[in-house]
């Protein structure tokens, strides 16, 4: 049985992950850090409903994208407000400047893709979870899952991401 205490040490632990997916979602530093406070006061208060016979990060990732699609619909005509350029973006940061450099640009590009193959990617690459674990968080068929994350792939290494300003 977890404890209340148990169940904020490991959510404290995933506050990083959860940052970065709430990052690849909002791209926007000041609505990810608003969305991941937003998901542990959602977290915090229903820690009772937590099963946990299953993995806390899945849970918050599920809570973070739920509430992030009740802002969207907030927002309705709204959507681009606040929004910081990728190359002004913190995340990603490396001791070494040519390290630094290239995760600007690898996070530039990832920044460029459409939102429905962000995720995917980021969720499998930075996250480790499986194309499976991606299927039901996400909620759509794993076939899917595969073929974004195929696709964003492609657009990154071919340079069409940044280059080709890919419209998200």
């Amino acid at each position: 049985m977890t404890t209340s205490d148990t169940f904020k040490a490991e959510m404290i632990g995933l506050l990083p992950r959860l940052r970065r997916f709430a990052l690849s979602l909002s791209r926007s530093a000041p609505d990810a850090d608003d969305l991941v406070q937003d998901a542990c006061i959602t977290a915090l208060q229903k820690w009772h409903q937590y099963d946990p016979a299953q993995p806390l990060g899945r849970w918050m990732f599920r809570i973070i994208r739920n509430l992030w699609i009740s802002e969207l619909r907030k927002r309705k005509g709204r959507d681009g407000q606040g929004q910081v350029p990728a190359e002004e973006a913190t995340e990603l940061q490396t001791a070494d400047a040519d390290e630094a450099l290239s995760a600007k640009q690898v996070q530039a590009r990832v920044s460029a893709l459409p939102r429905d193959l962000a995720q995917p990617l980021m969720l499998v690459c930075a996250e480790g979870y499986s194309y499976r674990e991606v299927s039901e968080l996400l909620e759509i068929p794993v076939g899917t899952v595969m073929s974004r994350i195929h696709r964003a792939r492609k657009l990154l290494v071919s340079g069409l991401g940044h280059e080709e300003g890919i419209a998200t």
